[in-house]
């Protein structure tokens, strides 16, 4: 027959007492959350993601329109031009994407701004 250990009851007061302000804090913590909540903070959330994604989107654009120079140079002429023009069309995005919602008049409207990259 198995024996189920107990806790003495010393440590059962301390785990209740653990468990109370533990609680406390999740109760009171929960309605802060939603009074401090602003759709502002969540649009600089995803525009300042955005950004950080196209800044290594043109890092990697820059990258490719490099390795298309050097596969160039040894002499891989179809690999090479096909790598500069997909590394200047990723380095390129962002400007083009920023330059349709400025044509389209869509930079007052959206919900995520495109930043000036």
């Amino acid at each position: 027959m198995k024996l189920i250990p107990t806790l003495k009851p010393q440590s059962r007061s301390r785990l209740r007492c653990a468990l109370l302000v533990a609680g406390m804090l999740l109760l009171h913590s929960a309605s802060a959350f939603a009074q401090a909540f602003d759709s502002t903070d969540l649009r600089t959330g995803i525009s300042n993601s955005l950004a950080v994604i196209m800044m290594f989107g043109f890092v990697l654009g820059i990258a490719a329109v490099i390795a298309g120079g050097f596969a160039i140079r040894r002499g891989d002429v179809d690999q090479g031009k096909i790598s500069i023009i997909g590394g200047a069309i990723i380095a390129a995005a962002p400007a083009v994407i920023y330059a349709f919602y400025t044509i389209f008049g869509l930079e007052d409207n959206s919900s995520v701004g495109v930043g000036n990259f």
